[in-house]
């Protein structure tokens, strides 16, 4: 079932970005939005049912690198499952809501498809969140947030004959970076102190880390707070917190329906 709720949404978007020419417009935006609704109603059972100890739900074997051993699986526990929820719900929603929004748009020219391309992108978005909240490593959690990362940009862009547009993509793009950067740097700290990316051995060795400290940029720094503010320049980024956040207002060149979705 879990596994159902996090390949829905990517099934959705292959559909519609590659297939819609086969079943069509109208069925390949019916088809990522059931998709999506299929997704939320599995979300709540989850949530519902959940009752137990944290679950690890391998999908396949991802990194082997000599002493980096890393897994793609689903970490399923009371805080994934009300992120599930969140985000399949309000994603199904937005999906819905973009058929009438979406269905004449200025921008494009008349008898020009550009809705499947829209629908693709908005499922792309909600696979990326969903790794990201059902990771089971940072290198996962990497992925899923640079997935999102890659649908904002399509997202924002997306009126591309706007050179405004292009401009406020290629904008959060960048400034993303500099958030990812930080977090890449707290990911690789975790990796030397604790020999290990996986959450529950990275949750074990947090006292341990609070002990200790490294050096950075000429200074010695205490390995827990130094990793907690890297992870946390990462979060800026993403999320257009203090310095990082000039991006965000640009973030309306897009369509409407791309600021209501979840982690923006």
């Amino acid at each position: 079932m879990e596994t159902t709720i996090l390949f829905a949404p990517l099934v959705g978007a292959i559909l519609c970005g590659f297939g819609w020419k086969i079943i069509g417009e109208k069925a390949a935006q019916w088809t990522a939005t059931g998709l999506l609704f299929l997704a939320a109603f599995l979300s709540w059972v989850v949530f519902l049912t959940l009752d137990g100890p944290t679950e690890q739900i391998q999908i396949l074997r991802f990194i082997e690198s000599g002493t980096l051993s890393t897994d793609w699986a689903i970490r399923m526990d009371r805080l994934t499952a009300i992120m599930l929820i969140v985000i399949t719900t309000v994603s199904s929603l937005v999906h819905l809501y973009s058929f009438g929004y979406m269905a004449h748009d200025e921008n494009f020219r008349d008898n020009e498809s550009y809705r499947p391309r829209f629908f693709a992108y908005l499922s792309f978005f909600t696979f990326a969140m969903l790794m990201l909240v059902t990771a089971d490593n940072l290198v996962q959690m990497f992925f899923g947030w640079e997935g999102v990362g890659v649908a904002s940009y399509l997202l924002i862009g997306f009126y591309f004959r706007k050179p405004s547009a292009n401009a406020a993509a290629m904008k959060a793009f960048v400034v993303n970076r500099v958030g990812d950067f930080a977090f890449l740097l707290g990911i690789f700290g975790l990796y030397m102190l604790t020999d290990s990316i996986r959450f529950d051995d990275i949750f074990a060795a947090a006292p341990d880390l609070a002990e200790q400290t490294v050096t950075f940029l000429w200074n010695d720094w205490n390995a827990a707070n130094l990793i907690a503010f890297l992870l946390f320049l990462g979060a800026m980024g993403k999320s257009a917190q203090l310095f990082l956040h000039t991006w965000l207002p640009d973030a309306m060149e897009g369509p409407t329906p791309v600021s209501d979705l979840p982690l923006r």
